[in-house]
């Protein structure tokens, strides 16, 4: 604060000359103060014109002043002297290199604040008051600081240009219009400036609705970035664990494989360890009567060798073994067959499922939408095969061989009994449903249809406005007839104005809200557009209309390649 009060006072106090403390201060008759030695030489100057001015106020006086010192003003600039104010201005008040120069001060001179554009000069702080306190100079046009005030003035007459010449856009003099500019279309500047910053407001304010617009479109993409992430960090989630369930299942498998292998394992094992067991003992016992038949063929005498001969006991000759069974076995070959088999089965599914998989997340668009499509061939770029699902379709609605053409029939058909039938309307609904960005066309012909979008949950059953495409907040329809269209939602309907045709165009991006229905001829006509949010798939719909006994309005999906 006492910085900024010494620079008041070396401004208040200084001279407007050479911009230092007045020393030896004089008063000239206007009432401005200056150095003596400054006024002096100033005056030196004009001596030669016979004329004597301030150089602030640049009042004339016929005769030279008689320079009396101000002896008050004197003693007030020594005594801020001693108070430690310093004599010479901050180097920060002088004109640098890229700053607009004074035009009036001398010597070393300060930055300009203001430049005049009726004086075509410059001025400090110091020189411009005149223009804040002289009537004369009040008038004056003051801007900011200007080097290119030389461009103001008329390279030809030397005049400043104040006119405007719109036929050759350019600034000019009045003088110009009487030769060089003779017979053109010429206003003053000013005028032609009011013109223009009328325009620069219409600019203004669109530019600060788009800044607006962005602002907001920047909001909705941080929520979009918000739901992407929610929407990946749950499929993540999800997908860990069915893979985690998966996994589960197959040590499951793996597990009860390896168990009952192994007690298949101990059971024919402990099968072969009795056999063993049986064969060990038979092969003692036949030690043991080889050992007795040994004995008993040592005998000599012949006679009793004979008599006991027939007590033997028979030895069996059977040569059969069940070591010729096993040696046949392949034991548990086969379960790694089997296991191989699964495994290859499982990497099959795996192989084909992951493309799915792949395609799926490939699919999700976390990209921006792009710009909407403008040509047909465009739009062909989202084309989808709509079909219709029969258990939608009202029994009074005809549907084609392949599902894709709808009509309306005296003769009632023989549709099961479904849940998802509509009882009252002459409506169907498409089985595909519709996310991302789809575009298909439909075709027709009769009394009129309505072609429309709607979340799978619209009623189904009765007549009420809950059934009707367009007149619920779960469905968008655009009605056509030979008169017209009208579109609907929400059972708000909005005349749309357009040359009729026989062919209506259906746009979808579901991710950004957008649906547009179209006039399809040679070029594309926009019939209506729809900005919201989708909370649901959507699925294509048809409505037919009829008129007490009078049928035969048809509808048809258009095959697109």
């Amino acid at each position: 604060m006492a910085q900024r009060g010494n620079q008041v006072y070396r401004e208040r106090f200084s001279c407007s000359i050479c911009l230092d403390l007045l020393k030896y201060p004089v008063t000239i008759p206007c009432g401005h103060n200056y150095c003596r030695n400054c006024i002096q030489r100033h005056w030196g100057g004009e001596d030669e014109r016979g004329n004597y001015s301030c150089p602030q106020c640049r009042q004339v006086f016929a005769q030279k002043p008689v320079l009396k010192k101000n002896t008050m003003l004197a003693d007030l600039v020594a005594s801020l002297k001693k108070t430690g104010l310093q004599n010479a201005p901050a180097d920060h008040c002088y004109a640098g290199p890229e700053d607009v120069a004074c035009d009036v001060c001398t010597g070393r001179k300060r930055k300009a604040i203001k430049s005049c554009l009726q004086c075509l000069a410059s001025y400090c702080q110091n020189h411009s008051q005149a223009h804040f306190e002289a009537p004369p100079l009040k008038k004056h046009k003051l801007v900011e600081p200007s080097k290119n005030l030389q461009e103001n003035v008329c390279s030809l007459h030397n005049e400043v240009m104040k006119m405007f010449c719109r036929t050759d856009q350019k600034s000019i003099c009045y003088l110009c219009p009487v030769a060089q500019h003779k017979g053109h279309d010429t206003v003053s500047a000013a005028a032609e400036r009011a013109e223009r910053q009328k325009d620069l407001e219409v600019s203004q304010r669109n530019i600060q609705k788009k800044v607006q617009d962005r602002e907001s479109d920047v909001k909705l993409l941080q929520k979009e970035v918000e739901v992407i992430n929610r929407s990946a960090d749950k499929a993540v989630e999800n997908s860990e664990k069915i893979f985690t369930e998966l996994i589960r299942l197959m040590e499951k498998r793996r597990s009860d494989v390896k168990q009952q292998v192994r007690s298949q394992q101990e059971t024919e094992v402990s099968r072969v360890r009795e056999l063993q067991e049986e064969m060990k003992q038979e092969i003692t016992e036949l030690k043991r009567k080889d050992t007795d038949l040994q004995k008993f063929s040592l005998i000599e005498d012949h006679n009793q060798f004979l008599q006991n001969y027939h007590s033997l006991s028979a030895i069996s000759t059977s040569t059969h073994s069940p070591i010729n069974e096993i040696k046949n076995l392949r034991y548990f070959e086969d379960v790694t067959a089997a296991v191989r088999e699964v495994r290859d089965k499982v990497q099959d599914v795996l192989r084909e499922k992951w493309r799915n998989i792949s395609k799926t997340v490939a699919d999700v668009d976390v990209l921006l939408s792009g710009p909407e499509p403008k040509t047909r061939a465009e739009f062909l770029k989202y084309s989808c095969n709509i079909t219709l699902d029969p258990n939608t379709a009202h029994a009074r609605v005809f549907l084609s061989k392949e599902n894709r053409k709808a009509t309306t029939t005296w003769k009632q058909q023989v549709y099961s009994r479904h849940p998802d039938r509509f009882t009252d309307l002459f409506q169907v609904l498409s089985k595909e449903s519709l996310t991302g960005r789809c575009y298909w066309e439909v075709g027709w012909r009769g009394r009129g249809v309505c072609v429309a979008v709607s979340y799978k949950s619209i009623n189904r059953s009765g007549s009420s406005d809950t059934c009707v495409f367009g007149h619920n907040d779960r469905s968008w329809g655009l009605y056509c007839n030979n008169v017209g269209y009208n579109f609907w939602n929400n059972n708000v309907c909005t005349r749309v104005s357009s040359p009729q045709s026989y062919k209506v165009g259906v746009y979808l991006d579901h991710r950004a809200g957008i649906l547009s229905f179209y006039s399809v001829s040679e070029t594309m006509t926009l019939l209506h557009r729809v900005q919201t949010t989708f909370t649901e798939p959507l699925h294509a719909g048809l409505t037919l209309w009829h008129l007490f006994f009078t049928f035969g309005s048809e509808a048809e999906f258009s095959e697109l390649k």
